[in-house]
C-alpha cells in the first residue's frame, strides 16, 4: 500500500516535471515555470516525507530494539546524514 501511494505520487511529480519541461521549451513566463518548480519540489519533499517516516517507523524502530549495537549506530547516523543533507542548499 505504501509503495503504491509512493509511486502514484512520484509518477504525478514526473507528470508535473514533463509540463514544466514543455513550459520552458514554450518559453513561457519565467515566474510561472519557478511557481511550478516549486510545486514540484514540495510535492518530491512530501514523498521523501513519507518515505522518511515510513523508514523509522519500521528499519530503525527494529534496528533499536535489536541487539546490534553496531545496527543502532549505523541506523542513527543514516538519518543523521539525511538531516544534515536536507538543510544544505
Amino acid at each position: 500500500m505504501e509503495t503504491e501511494n509512493t509511486l502514484r505520487r512520484l509518477k504525478t511529480v514526473e507528470g508535473h516535471l514533463r509540463g514544466v519541461i514543455r513550459m520552458v521549451e514554450e518559453d513561457a513566463y519565467c515566474i510561472d515555470v519557478i511557481r511550478q518548480i516549486q510545486a514540484i519540489e514540495a510535492a518530491l519533499n512530501k514523498v521523501s516525507s513519507q518515505i522518511l517516516e515510513n523508514h523509522l517507523n519500521s528499519c530503525v524502530i527494529t534496528a533499536i530494539q535489536g541487539s546490534d549495537r553496531k545496527e543502532r549506530e549505523r541506523v542513527l547516523k543514516e538519518i543523521t546524514e539525511v538531516f544534515e543533507m536536507s538543510t544544505k542548499v
